[in-house]
């Protein structure tokens, strides 16, 4: 009975003890522990193990029965290939992004633990905080919002609470901050993501976002490298080319990553860009560049993190493998990269990594390297002593009422007025701030003679709707105009019209930087910044007509409007995330001041630091609460 019950007891520590949980976030730091743990762990792994430790696939998260096909597909893939590191977003198609809920991406990254011999690593786009994929959390605006507020405290903040949400969930590793410097006002990817075009500024914001993601354990990513701001091509369907000689790379695109580098950063994503100037050879993206990866980033910059390839499945990179797509990897591991995001076949990527390393293609030696990397990095995060979250933990953890609140007062900030005649600040609140029970009527406002025009890529995206609610809620008889450039010219006539009765028309404007995003352009699909020809030309006689009465409003990239140079009022939240649409609203009707100024310049419009200050309206308003 005695030796029962002490089996019995046994098994229970036994279990325990393999679902250890995370210790709590602390600083990132590699002890002697996770050091010794490191190497150890390197030495009992097999080269078909150590391969698999430098692949990162995606993992949508997303509800999984764990019998169902989807989750032992994933499962398998976690153990044929001995996977390393995984990524985490969630289901997408095109520009509409199927959002799940922390709860979900926790028990997903728990199970996906369970699954693995070795601790996995969680990687994010978490370039705004946990908003962009999942619901409930703490909403940031883009980056250059953080431009726009030029408060360092704004970004560290972004970084810390991001990295407190994230390793609720059990995510470790953000792909930010974005050390690109967007001074090509045309580029359609990076555009917002960017936090402006002065080098200096970017770097001082790069640099205090690291400080705050790794005072929360959370590890970060500069990119990327070199630089991607000064392209006007879109990478995830062409190749982009950084057009800059040396004096000029020096200068402007690699500032932010030396600040990076000094601020500790633990890795650097390397772009599918070209740039001649600092490798020449034909068909050498800088993922495939030696010359810019060790001779520039590691060398010339001294890095010694962990170096990871942007996405591999982008078509600026397939285009030159597409007879051998498993080359993809090798030749992106063969030039420097550590770790390999998402290669475009995970079969043949992993086939030909083990190949190149059994002819000697790639030296056992690099290999080791990279994995024993890999491992120190999930040592910082405590991975050695803990991989499971605590689920009852969440609801203290994510979408704290004070961080709420910060994320909305960031976008405040940001609010930039660019261009004002004088006659249109402030709309006039006609809303009731009585409450009413449902089903009753209410007293008609009087009517406001307002005329709002929602200018998106599809209408039936989430965009603009919390806009609309907000401006009935002030002014409840206003008249409101969802466009997209398929039912643009159908519209076109009924809009004028409305716009030429009205006594104030406001334009919002969402153009939002996104993977594979195309407009159409003098009759082309092409990546843009730009509107389309069916909705650019709407906003040119908007614009004509109601003059002086019509305000502009960007939520998401500045840059559209240098095609509009007749707009007399335009202002600009530089994201379309819910707390910017909530900052237009109030900046619209008086109950915020305004004093944000351009991160970036606006070619014949407008010049960097450029920003009106306006007071808010006497007495405010109970909606700015």
């Amino acid at each position: 009975m005695l030796r029962r019950f002490t089996l019995i007891l046994l098994l229970a520590i036994g279990a325990a003890a393999k679902e250890r949980p995370l210790p709590p976030p602390a600083p990132v730091v590699l002890d002697r522990g996770g050091e010794r743990w490191a190497q150890r762990t390197l030495r009992r792994l097999t080269l078909e193990e150590k391969v698999g430790q430098v692949i990162m696939p995606w993992a949508r998260v997303q509800f999984f029965n764990f019998r169902s096909a989807d989750f032992l597909k994933l499962r398998d893939n976690i153990r044929k290939y001995h996977l390393g590191a995984l990524g985490i977003s969630v289901p997408a198609e095109g520009l509409f992004v199927y959002k799940k809920e922390p709860y979900e991406a926790a028990a997903l990254t728990n199970q996906l633990q369970r699954e693995s011999k070795v601790p996995l690593l969680f990687a994010a786009d978490f370039e705004r905080g946990l908003s962009m994929r999942l619901n409930g959390t703490t909403v940031f605006p883009h980056a250059m919002a953080f431009g726009a507020a030029n408060k360092t405290s704004y970004a560290e903040a972004l970084g810390r609470i991001t990295a407190a949400e994230s390793r609720a969930i059990g995510i470790h590793w953000n792909f930010f901050p974005d050390a690109d410097v967007n001074s090509n006002p045309a580029n359609p990817i990076i555009n917002t993501r960017s936090f402006g075009e002065d080098p200096e500024k970017v770097a001082d914001l790069v640099a205090a976002y690291i400080r705050g993601a790794h005072s929360q354990g959370l590890l970060s990513t500069a990119k990327h490298f070199p630089g991607h701001g000064d392209t006007g091509t879109d990478s995830h369907l062409a190749l982009a080319q950084v057009a800059g000689d040396a004096a000029r790379l020096e200068s402007v695109e690699l500032p932010p990553f030396r600040r990076a580098i000094e601020a500790g950063v633990d890795a650097v994503m390397i772009a599918h860009v070209t740039a001649p100037a600092l490798d020449a050879e034909e068909n050498h993206v800088a993922t495939t560049s030696r010359a810019i990866i060790d001779g520039l980033l590691k060398e010339s910059l001294g890095f010694r993190g962990l170096v990871i390839t942007d996405a591999l499945d982008m078509r600026a990179l397939t285009r030159l493998y597409v007879k051998d797509i498993g080359r993809t990897c090798v030749a992106a591991f063969k030039a420097g990269n550590d770790m390999l995001l998402i290669p475009p076949d995970l079969d043949a990527c992993y086939r030909s990594m083990v190949a190149a390393v059994r002819s000697g293609e790639v030296p056992r030696k690099q290999l080791d390297e990279s994995v024993l990397k890999i491992l120190r990095i999930k040592a910082s995060v405590g991975l050695h002593k803990g991989q499971f979250v605590d689920l009852h933990t969440l609801a203290q953890s994510i979408a704290q009422p004070e961080n709420i609140a910060l994320g909305q007062q960031i976008a405040d900030d940001a609010v930039t007025l660019v261009k004002d005649s004088g006659k249109f600040l402030p709309l006039k609140n006609l809303g009731t701030s009585e409450p009413t029970l449902p089903y009753t009527q209410t007293e008609q406002a009087a009517p406001s003679g307002l005329v709002v025009v929602i200018l998106t890529d599809d209408v039936r995206l989430e965009w603009g709707h919390l806009f609309e609610r907000q401006i009935r809620a002030r002014a409840p008889d206003a008249t409101v105009f969802f466009v997209d450039p398929r039912i643009a010219g159908a519209m076109t006539p009924d809009i004028l019209e409305a716009v030429g009765d009205a006594q104030k028309v406001v334009a919002a404007v969402y153009i939002v930087p996104s993977a594979g995003r195309q407009v159409k352009k003098s009759g082309k699909l092409t990546g843009s910044s730009g509107l389309s020809d069916a909705t650019g030309p709407l906003l040119q006689q908007i614009v004509e007509r109601a003059g002086d009465k019509t305000m502009v409003i960007s939520l998401g990239s500045p840059y559209f409007i240098s095609d509009f140079p007749g707009t007399q009022n335009y202002m600009c939240t530089f994201s379309n995330a819910t707390v910017s649409e909530m900052s237009a609203i109030k900046a619209l009707f008086g109950e915020i001041p305004i004093h944000g100024h351009l991160p970036v310049t606006i070619p014949n419009f407008a010049a960097r630091g450029q920003g009106l200050d306006l007071p808010a309206a006497s007495g405010g308003s109970e909606h700015a609460q």
